[in-house]
């Protein structure tokens, strides 16, 4: 043991998914079992600098959360990954460009509702990494007659804000619907969040 050519990762890519900036790799050809993995990354203001990662390394996964790692949002960061053995070390391989600010991916939020005698309060909630909590995430609602296309629209809420509807002059099944919005370089959003169902005005 000791010196084994230790091929390199392959498929280096930086993904931004559900608000989060993610790298995620694949094993090298004939990587031995027990190899471990550690990232890297630079921004493009302190190019040649590699921030360590304390938390992706030598990992057995073959993916890194690099969200709250990044000292900046608003900076294209690109990503390296290598992988170890034993005393052994692959190269070095690296990711492409991308800055969360505009190339973040939005997930649907997840909407609670809660049924009073006369209204409805509707909030959304967000799978945010704790470390984007402050920037400026808003959402659109929809509601409906279950079964009708006429979709009434109550746009651009900020987060942590609370619709309140009076369902005095509903009468039936109303279904509620939300998407994540976010102002980057352009108006960026999630798809709408899978409908919830209420009964409202039931009698009987």
């Amino acid at each position: 043991p000791g010196h084994v050519q230790l091929l390199p990762p392959q498929n280096v890519t930086l993904l931004s998914k559900d608000f989060a900036m993610i790298v995620t790799w694949a094993p090298g050809e004939g990587s031995p079992p027990g190899v471990t993995y550690t990232v890297r990354y630079e921004s493009q203001d302190r190019l040649d600098k590699w921030m360590k990662v304390p938390h992706c390394k030598n990992i057995p996964r073959s993916f890194c959360n690099l969200t709250c790692a990044l000292s900046n949002f608003y900076v294209k960061v690109r990503a390296r990954v290598k992988a170890v053995w034993g005393r052994s070390q692959s190269p070095w391989v690296k990711s492409q460009f991308k800055d969360y600010y505009s190339d973040v991916e939005l997930a649907p939020p997840v909407l609670s509702l809660d049924v009073r005698d006369s209204s409805i309060r509707v909030s959304a909630s967000f799978p945010l990494p704790t470390c984007v909590e402050n920037l400026t995430w808003k959402y659109d609602l929809n509601l409906w007659e279950a079964g009708s296309e006429d979709k009434k629209k109550y746009e651009g809420y900020f987060r942590k804000d609370t619709v309140t509807i009076n369902t005095t002059a509903l009468r039936g099944n109303y279904c509620f619907s939300a998407r994540a919005l976010y102002e980057s370089i352009s108006l960026k959003h999630s798809e709408f969040s899978q409908p919830v169902c209420v009964l409202l005005n039931h009698k009987g």
